[in-house]
C-alpha cells in the first residue's frame, strides 16, 4: 500500500503543469461564485451529487483521453453508455442471468465495441471521426430495438449490485459529508490510468504517437496496437460508467439515456489538458476539467435555472474556448527564442 500511495504522490507531482494550475484557480473561482450566489452550493446533499456526478463523468473523461491523446476522438461514448445502461437491467430482470454474466457480458461488450472501432481506424484507415459517429447512431439505435423503446430498470431489487453506485461512507459522522462509492471506483481507475499514462512504456508510446505517429513509427512503436489500446479503454470505460449511470438511477429510457455524455467527457479532457491535436494529457488534469462541468452544470441549476435550457450552447462555448486556448499556447511557444520555428 505505500508503494502505491508513493507512486500516486509522484504521478501527481509530475502531472501538474501551468495549464493544470490555471484550470483548478478556474474551478475554485467557479465554486467560489456559485457558493456565494447560492447557500444551497455548501449544502452537504448537493456537495455529494457534485462529487458523485464528478466521479461518473470522470471515468468517461480518462476513456475519451486516451483516444484523443492519440489524435483521434471517441464520439459514441454516450451511446455504450446507453447501450450497456439498458442491456445490464434488460438481461437481470427480463432475461434471468446471473449478475456475474450480466456484468461480465455488458463489459466485454464495451471491450468489444472499443476493438471495432480501433480496427477500422488502423487497418482500414477510417478516419475515427466518422466510425464513432457511425457508432453513437448504430449503438443507440440497437438499443432502442432490443427494448422496444421501453424504458428498463431494476425495480426494488439487485440492491447488492446497486451499491456499487449508490453506496455512500460517511466522513465526519452521522449527519456529515458521506463519500460516494462511485468516487471510490473512479480513484482506483484514475490512479491506475495515471501511473499507465506516466509511469509505463506503454503509456509513453501513446504520449508519442500523439505528438508525431511517423517519428513514433520510425522508433519501432507499434502505433496501429497502440492505437487500438485506446479505443478498447474507451469504450470499456464507457461501459464500466454506463453501468454506474443506471445502477444509480435505477432507470434508462433508451431514447435518451447517455445523451450527450460525450460532450461531457470530451469537454472535460480538453479543459484538463488534453490537446485535440493529440500528445497531451495528464489524469489530475481530467479530474480537475470534469468537476469543473459538473459544477457549471451545478451553478446553472442553483444560480440561474431560467438558462438550463442553453447548457449544451455553455458546454459547446467552453470547448471553443478551450480549443482556442490551446492553439493560443501552442503559437506563443513557437514564438519563444530556441523553439525551433
Amino acid at each position: 500500500m505505500k508503494g502505491l500511495a508513493l507512486a500516486a504522490t509522484q504521478v501527481v507531482r509530475s502531472a501538474v503543469s501551468p495549464k493544470i494550475l490555471g484550470i483548478i484557480g478556474l474551478l475554485a473561482a467557479v465554486c467560489l461564485y456559485t457558493a456565494l450566489a447560492s447557500p444551497n452550493f455548501l449544502k452537504v446533499g448537493n456537495l455529494e451529487n457534485v462529487v458523485h456526478r464528478t466521479a461518473l463523468f470522470g471515468i468517461l473523461s480518462i476513456g475519451v483521453a486516451f483516444v484523443i491523446i492519440t489524435g483521434g476522438i471517441d464520439l459514441s461514448i454516450g451511446s455504450v453508455v446507453c447501450l450497456v445502461g439498458v442491456l445490464l437491467p434488460w438481461l437481470l430482470v427480463d432475461h434471468g442471468w446471473s449478475v456475474p454474466m450480466a456484468v461480465a457480458f455488458v463489459l466485454g461488450l464495451g471491450a468489444v465495441i472499443g476493438l471495432v472501432h480501433g480496427l477500422l481506424v488502423t487497418r482500414l484507415g477510417l478516419q475515427p471521426f466518422v466510425v464513432t459517429l457511425c457508432g453513437l447512431l448504430i449503438y443507440r439505435g440497437v438499443a432502442r430495438g432490443i427494448t422496444q423503446d421501453q424504458s428498463q430498470g431494476f425495480g426494488t431489487g439487485y440492491k447488492g449490485l446497486r451499491a456499487l453506485a449508490t453506496e455512500r461512507f460517511p466522513i465526519f459522522g452521522e449527519g456529515g459529508f458521506e463519500l460516494p462509492a462511485t468516487t471510490l471506483v473512479f480513484l482506483v481507475i484514475a490512479v491506475a490510468a495515471a501511473i499507465f499514462l506516466n509511469r509505463t512504456v506503454w503509456g509513453r508510446y501513446l504520449l508519442a504517437l500523439g505528438r508525431n505517429e511517423q517519428a513514433a513509427q520510425y522508433s519501432g512503436i507499434n502505433t496501429g496496437r497502440m492505437k487500438l489500446l485506446a479505443y478498447v479503454m474507451s469504450s470499456t470505460l464507457a461501459a464500466i460508467g454506463g453501468m454506474l449511470f443506471v445502477l444509480d438511477i435505477n432507470a434508462a429510457q433508451p431514447s435518451d439515456f447517455g445523451n450527450f455524455y460525450e460532450l461531457y467527457a470530451i469537454a472535460a479532457a480538453v479543459l484538463g489538458g488534453c490537446s485535440l491535436r493529440g500528445g497531451e494529457g495528464s489524469i489530475l488534469g481530467l479530474l480537475v476539467g470534469s468537476a469543473l462541468m459538473v459544477v457549471i452544470s451545478n451553478m446553472i441549476n442553483l444560480v440561474h435555472p431560467r438558462y438550463q435550457n442553453v447548457e449544451f450552447a455553455i458546454i459547446g462555448g467552453v470547448i471553443l474556448a478551450g480549443v482556442i486556448a490551446d492553439e493560443l499556447v501552442r503559437r506563443a511557444a513557437r514564438r519563444r527564442p530556441g523553439s525551433g520555428s
